[in-house]
């Protein structure tokens, strides 16, 4: 991780915001750390799990188009003013997890034996109200984070976090000397801005939606559907709306879908969309086609990168375009406010363990068991990631997540008091990182049943990088 230079951290009470998956890992390891005082986990629903803590409520409608990563977060469904209200997730009804059990699990806790390969959503949830446990105590639910304020205290950052009780209203402000940002980057929707958009989404409401809405194909059903995107989650939605619409939906792409996925989902790929038309309900491609009298489009467009509870000042220092959090040491570290910590925010992969690898730093980081490089030397290496890889900052290329990982494990194994060890991927795992890809789309073709790799034809051997050349 480079040359560090003596810095001590003075941290003794640490706030976390959200209960999901980073957050609960940020839990563990700071508590293992056994140096901080004063540990809090702030959640806004009633039960943690993060966005695998699946409600059937989705909102009705969602703005299009959808660019600004300011958009104000989505108002919760309130059924009951005593009850603890809903915040909606990208999560629905027919999920499995898009990597094989052994690379996404937390290194400390295994699937339960008849957990299938890529394991439903409902069993990941119960996995995560069980990997909680320990560190349920910390958690204060249904506390919105309203607002994190930067207030030095002696040349030295202090944190003010204010939350506010989803049920009863009241306003609670408390200072920390080190916050965990583990919200997750799942909640505000991109929807690009093409011509006619807003203007047809004002005459047809609920039309156009966002993958954010979906939980199931019933609503779906005869109707002619437009699918934009063929990420993972627009490859499985477009593969569930076309066993109920009528057939075949349409798959809106930039890229070709690989014919053999493309096959599986039994949709028909068409070319972007470069207009919609009012009259007539319908879009003109980019190739000069046009389909009208459609009935839905679902954007699976993905999502921007927002921090709404961040202070002005602050805000707009790391977030920018929306396309990631700017300003970072390995995609952790504020290199301008180290006590500030930003887990998970890598896409293309395996988030569990490396929110894992990330808790495992800041623990040490913070109570100076291991040390960050010279601030020049983080600046440099975040000037270099901006260089090489613009706004796909943290999009990780195939292994990386795995190399990362590794380092990380061997960063912060390297004090000579370690506390939690964090994961470390051995070659059967980079290998299943590797190829899962195909194994879910083997998976999906063998009627989501399987346990093993094996059953699906795959087996791990010795050598298998060089041969493949990855």
């Amino acid at each position: 991780m480079g040359s560090f230079q003596p810095a001590a951290f003075d941290v003794k009470k640490v706030a976390i915001i959200g209960a999901g998956p980073a957050g609960l890992a940020a839990a563990k390891y700071l508590i293992a750390q056994d140096a901080f005082k004063d540990i809090v986990v702030f959640e806004q629903q009633d039960q943690v799990g993060g966005i695998w803590n699946y409600t059937g409520l989705a909102s009705a409608s969602c703005p299009a188009p959808q660019e600004s990563p300011f958009c104000p977060p989505d108002q919760p469904i309130r059924l009951r003013a005593d009850v603890a209200p809903t915040f909606t997730s990208p999560m629905y009804e027919n999920l499995h997890a898009n990597i094989p059990l052994d690379v996404m699990r937390f290194s400390c806790q295994k699937f339960p034996e008849d957990a299938r390969l890529f394991p439903e959503r409902t069993m990941i949830q119960d996995y995560l109200v069980k990997y909680a446990q320990e560190v349920r105590g910390l958690v204060r639910f249904c506390q919105r984070i309203n607002l994190v304020s930067l207030t030095p205290r002696d040349g030295v950052d202090k944190w003010e976090v204010e939350s506010e009780s989803t049920v009863t209203g009241s306003i609670t402000k408390e200072t920390f000397d080190a916050v965990v940002v583990a919200n997750g980057h799942y909640s505000t929707p991109f929807i690009p801005n093409i011509k006619n958009l807003k203007e047809f989404n004002n005459t047809y409401p609920g039309i156009c939606t966002h993958s954010k809405q979906y939980r199931t194909p019933h609503p779906f059903a005869s109707k002619k559907v437009v699918v934009v995107g063929n990420g993972p989650s627009g490859l499985d939605i477009a593969l569930q709306i076309n066993q109920e619409c009528r057939k075949p939906a349409l798959m809106s792409v930039r890229h070709p879908t690989p014919a053999e996925r493309l096959a599986h989902t039994g949709c028909e790929e068409v070319a972007e969309i470069d207009e919609f038309l009012i009259e007539g309900r319908g879009v003109r491609f980019k190739d000069g086609r046009v389909e009208t009298n459609i009935d839905a489009i679902v954007f699976c467009t993905g999502f921007l990168y927002s921090l709404p509870f961040l202070a002005d000042d602050l805000k707009k220092k790391f977030i920018t375009t929306g396309r990631g959090v700017s300003g970072l040491y390995q995609h952790l570290f504020s290199i301008q406010h180290p006590t500030l910590a930003f887990p998970a925010l890598n896409m293309k992969a395996a988030p569990w363990p490396l929110s894992e690898s990330q808790a495992a730093a800041f623990s040490a980081v913070w109570s100076n068991n291991i040390k960050l490089p010279p601030k020049a030397e983080m600046e440099m290496w975040n000037r270099k990631l901006l260089q090489e890889e613009g706004d796909a900052m943290h999009v990780f290329k195939p292994l990386d997540d795995g190399h990362y990982i590794n380092e990380f494990h061997d960063w912060v194994m390297s004090t000579k008091q370690p506390a939690k060890e964090p994961p470390r991927w051995d070659d059967e795992l980079m290998w299943q990182r590797a190829i899962f890809l195909a194994a879910k789309a083997k998976f999906e073709q063998m009627g989501c049943t399987a346990l093993t790799l094996e059953e699906l034809g795959f087996r791990y051997r010795l050598g298998w990088a060089e041969e493949e050349k990855i």
